[in-house]
C-alpha cells in the first residue's frame, strides 16, 4: 500500500472530526495516515528522546520520511558532509524499524557536479543502507551522468510539483517519492480531486506521497482524498 503523508501532522479544525477527539497530535494523526515527513530536522536537531517518544506514539506499521538538515544540502552543499551526516544518524536511531526515506532537498543553485556528488553519495551508502530519495532544483540534474550516478547508488528521485528538474515524462513505473507543494502558489494551492486521481496513478505499493501544501491547511484535506482514491482503486 503506498504511503499517503504530510509534511508534519498538524490537523486543522475543519477535519477535525476526520480523526480521533482523543490522544496526542501525531497519535490522532497516524490512526488516519500510514506515515509523515518530519521536516523540522532540515532546521534544526531533536534529542533523540524526541524520536523515541514520536516512534512510541505510532503504530508498527507507521513510517517517518525524514528530511536531511541544511547543513548537509544548503550550508556545506554535499562537500565534507561526513559528520553532519553521521550525527543526523544517530538523532534518529531511536525511530528503529519506523525510520523511512531520507530526504535530501537541495537548494535551487546547486548545480551537479559529478566528482561532488559521487564522493557524497558512497558516503552515504557507506553508513546507510535504507531508502535515500533526492529533490534537486537545479536543471543540471536532469543530466544523463547525474540520473546514472543516482541509479547506480540506489538515490530515488523525487518527482515534485512544480517539477523543477525531474519532469513527470521522466520517471518509468512507480513513482518512489511524490512530494507535492502546491500549484500555482507553492505551500498554499489546494489539488483538486481530478489532480489527486491523476497523481494516485503513479503510486505503486512502496510509493509515498506527501503533500505538503501545509500553509494553507491544505495539505490534510487533499491527502485525505487521496486515501479515498486509492481505497476506492484498492490499493488500501
Amino acid at each position: 500500500m503506498p504511503i499517503v503523508a504530510t509534511a508534519a501532522w498538524s490537523i486543522p479544525k475543519t477535519v477535525a472530526d476526520k480523526f480521533p477527539a482523543e490522544g496526542n497530535g501525531l497519535s490522532r494523526y497516524a490512526c488516519v495516515f500510514n506515515g509523515v515527513e518530519i521536516n523540522t530536522t532540515f532546521y534544526r536537531r531533536h534529542k533523540p528522546a524526541t524520536f523515541a517518544r514520536w516512534a512510541e506514539s505510532v503504530p508498527e506499521a507507521f513510517r517517518f520520511a525524514v528530511k536531511m538538515p541544511k547543513e548537509i544540502s544548503h550550508v556545506r552543499r554535499l562537500e565534507e558532509i561526513a559528520e553532519p551526516f553521521g550525527t543526523f544518524l544517530e538523532d534518529i536511531v531511536p525511530l528503529g524499524p519506523k525510520l523511512g526515506p531520507l530526504l535530501c532537498q537541495l537548494p535551487p543553485s546547486l548545480s551537479f557536479d559529478e566528482d561532488r556528488v559521487t564522493r557524497s553519495l558512497e558516503m552515504m551508502r557507506a553508513h546507510h543502507d535504507g531508502q535515500i530519495v533526492i529533490e534537486a532544483r537545479h536543471k543540471s540534474w536532469a543530466s544523463q551522468e547525474a540520473l546514472s550516478l543516482l541509479e547506480h547508488h540506489k538515490i530515488g528521485r523525487v518527482l515534485a510539483d512544480p517539477a523543477l528538474v525531474w519532469p513527470r515524462a521522466s520517471f518509468t513505473g512507480d513513482v518512489p517519492y511524490l512530494r507535492l507543494h502546491g500549484a500555482p502558489k507553492i505551500y498554499y494551492s489546494s489539488y483538486s480531486d481530478e489532480e489527486i486521481r491523476d497523481y494516485a496513478a503513479l503510486l505503486g505499493k512502496n510509493s509515498w506521497c506527501v503533500f505538503d501544501n501545509t500553509a494553507s491547511g491544505a495539505a490534510i484535506e487533499n491527502a485525505l482524498t487521496m486515501l479515498t482514491v486509492l481505497e476506492r482503486d484498492g490499493q488500501r
